[in-house]
């Protein structure tokens, strides 16, 4: 059975963009017959107001996209992302790590990706002296490829293009990496549907779900981004508005437009109704198979 899920952080209210996202994952789950869970991703706490994660909710429910499943809060769910790391470290996966930003970008290589150093692997071999300040996952070089339903076949070299990766970091705080790896395989989430900024996320999760034993991974659609007047992904940190919700309709009539839809309906459930009607990123039968590990 198809499980789906929009999984927003609660660092400010829904704007254009995370709506374009919500209705992606709620319209992929209802046009394939499936359940729609929203999972309020709040591990960064310091980042997440209080209150907004209510406030998200409240505009989801306005916005007619209502959960099939009471939501979970990440922050409550520190156990199982320490369970998950014991795992790891007792398999020789994960190691604890004592450089800080300033020791990597003294040995980190020349080039930095998405503007994060490259992890050049200083404590694989130990702590040499240093306090541990986070925990990392130990790659390798071998390309993992994986297929996106909508932009096709992809690959990465994980230790090359990534590195070591934090799995806890400096903070105390779990990475998102760990955190979105470890709910997905706890509430069975079969397909994630979000946006194409973090499809460049996916073969470091993969790893993940196959180090931590999954038996089957999930399907992935990575949809169109929604571009601030810059040319940038709309988002909190670049200034984005908060929703008006005051007309639900035309916001998520815009927000379908973004996913290639032209809807034409005039009310709330008839415009979610024609939305999963022409939803453009169907399955074939040949498909709905989730690839194993």
């Amino acid at each position: 059975m198809y499980i789906g899920r929009f999984a927003p952080s609660p660092t400010g209210p829904l704007h254009a963009g995370s709506l374009v996202a919500a209705l992606a994952s709620w319209l992929d789950a209802r046009a394939h017959g499936g359940r729609w869970l929203v999972r309020i991703e709040d591990v960064d706490t310091p980042r997440c107001p209080p209150g907004t994660d209510r406030l998200v909710l409240e505009q989801l429910a306005r916005c007619g996209l209502v959960p099939d499943e009471a939501p979970v809060w990440q922050s409550a769910r520190s156990e199982r992302y320490a369970a998950a790391l014991q795992r790891l470290a007792d398999g020789g996966h994960a190691y604890p790590c004592g450089c800080s930003r300033k020791d990597i970008a003294a040995l980190a290589p020349p080039h930095q990706r998405h503007g994060e150093l490259i992890y050049p692997g200083t404590c694989r071999d130990g702590l040499h002296g240093k306090p541990a300040r986070a925990w990392r996952l130990r790659t390798d070089d071998t390309p993992l490829a994986w297929t996106d339903r909508r932009l096709g076949p992809q690959s990465q070299r994980i230790e090359s293009e990534v590195g070591d990766f934090v799995l806890k970091r400096a903070d105390g705080l779990w990475a998102y990496q760990l955190a979105v790896v470890v709910d997905d395989a706890e509430q069975g989430i079969t397909d994630v549907v979000r946006g194409e900024d973090l499809a460049d996320n996916t073969p470091r999760q993969i790893l993940l779900q196959r180090l931590l034993g999954a038996d089957e991974l999930p399907r992935y659609l990575h949809t169109p981004l929604v571009l601030a007047a810059d040319g940038q992904k709309l988002s909190k940190q670049n200034g984005a508005a908060a929703l008006d919700l005051e007309a639900p309709v035309e916001a998520l009539r815009e927000a379908a437009g973004h996913l290639g839809l032209r809807l034409q309906a005039s009310s709330l459930a008839e415009l979610l109704a024609e939305g999963v009607a022409a939803w453009p990123f169907m399955m074939p039968p040949s498909a709905t198979e989730r690839p194993s590990t």
